[in-house]
Protein backbone atom coordinates (compact mmCIF):
# COMPACT_ATOMS: atom_id res chain seq x y z
CA UNK A 1 0.00 0.00 0.00
CA UNK A 2 2.97 2.32 0.87
CA UNK A 3 4.68 3.96 -2.13
CA UNK A 4 7.53 6.37 -1.06
CA UNK A 5 7.76 9.25 -3.17
CA UNK A 6 10.47 12.14 -1.90
CA UNK A 7 9.73 14.90 0.36
CA UNK A 8 10.42 17.41 -2.25
CA UNK A 9 7.32 15.76 -4.84
CA UNK A 10 5.20 16.40 -1.63
CA UNK A 11 6.24 19.98 -1.36
CA UNK A 12 5.47 20.77 -4.55
CA UNK A 13 2.01 19.47 -4.67
CA UNK A 14 1.54 20.87 -1.62
CA UNK A 15 2.42 24.23 -2.68
CA UNK A 16 0.34 24.51 -6.00
CA UNK A 17 -1.80 27.43 -4.20
CA UNK A 18 -5.27 26.31 -2.15
CA UNK A 19 -5.96 22.81 -1.40
CA UNK A 20 -9.36 21.39 -1.93
CA UNK A 21 -10.84 19.18 0.59
CA UNK A 22 -10.15 15.98 -1.03
CA UNK A 23 -6.61 17.12 -1.64
CA UNK A 24 -5.92 18.15 1.77
CA UNK A 25 -7.52 15.02 2.75
CA UNK A 26 -4.75 12.88 0.61
CA UNK A 27 -2.00 15.36 1.83
CA UNK A 28 -2.75 14.53 5.36
CA UNK A 29 -2.31 10.48 4.93
CA UNK A 30 0.65 11.33 2.76
CA UNK A 31 2.08 13.10 5.38
CA UNK A 32 1.13 10.81 8.06
CA UNK A 33 2.88 7.74 6.14
CA UNK A 34 5.86 9.59 5.38
CA UNK A 35 6.13 10.40 9.31
CA UNK A 36 5.62 6.90 10.00
CA UNK A 37 8.12 5.44 7.85
CA UNK A 38 10.59 7.69 8.91
CA UNK A 39 9.96 6.79 12.43
CA UNK A 40 10.35 2.82 11.07
CA UNK A 41 13.64 3.43 10.32
CA UNK A 42 15.08 5.74 12.81
CA UNK A 43 13.75 2.60 15.07
CA UNK A 44 15.17 -0.05 13.12
CA UNK A 45 18.68 1.88 12.54
CA UNK A 46 18.56 2.39 16.48
CA UNK A 47 17.53 -1.47 17.50
CA UNK A 48 20.81 -2.44 15.18
CA UNK A 49 22.84 -0.65 17.28
CA UNK A 50 21.77 -1.78 19.93
CA UNK A 51 22.22 -5.33 18.91
CA UNK A 52 25.64 -4.41 18.19
CA UNK A 53 26.44 -2.80 21.51
CA UNK A 54 25.10 -6.32 23.01
CA UNK A 55 27.03 -8.06 20.96
CA UNK A 56 30.05 -6.23 22.23
CA UNK A 57 29.33 -6.54 25.62
CA UNK A 58 28.58 -10.42 25.43
CA UNK A 59 25.09 -9.79 26.72
CA UNK A 60 22.80 -12.03 25.76
CA UNK A 61 19.83 -10.85 27.42
CA UNK A 62 20.10 -7.32 25.59
CA UNK A 63 21.11 -9.62 22.12
CA UNK A 64 17.48 -11.58 22.72
CA UNK A 65 15.17 -8.63 23.46
CA UNK A 66 16.70 -6.12 21.19
CA UNK A 67 16.44 -8.66 18.15
CA UNK A 68 13.04 -9.49 19.18
CA UNK A 69 11.99 -5.92 19.38
CA UNK A 70 13.67 -5.66 15.35
CA UNK A 71 11.83 -8.87 14.35
CA UNK A 72 8.35 -7.23 15.82
CA UNK A 73 8.88 -3.91 13.78
CA UNK A 74 9.51 -5.92 11.06
CA UNK A 75 6.68 -7.97 11.39
CA UNK A 76 4.26 -5.01 11.93
CA UNK A 77 5.88 -3.68 8.69
CA UNK A 78 5.28 -6.80 6.40
CA UNK A 79 1.24 -6.69 7.60
CA UNK A 80 0.88 -2.77 7.37
CA UNK A 81 2.81 -3.16 3.61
Amino acid sequence: MEQYYSYAEFLKAVGKGRASQGEQLLNDIYMDLFLKHVHREQMRERLHRMIDEALDRKDEAGFLDYTAQLKTLDDDCVMTD
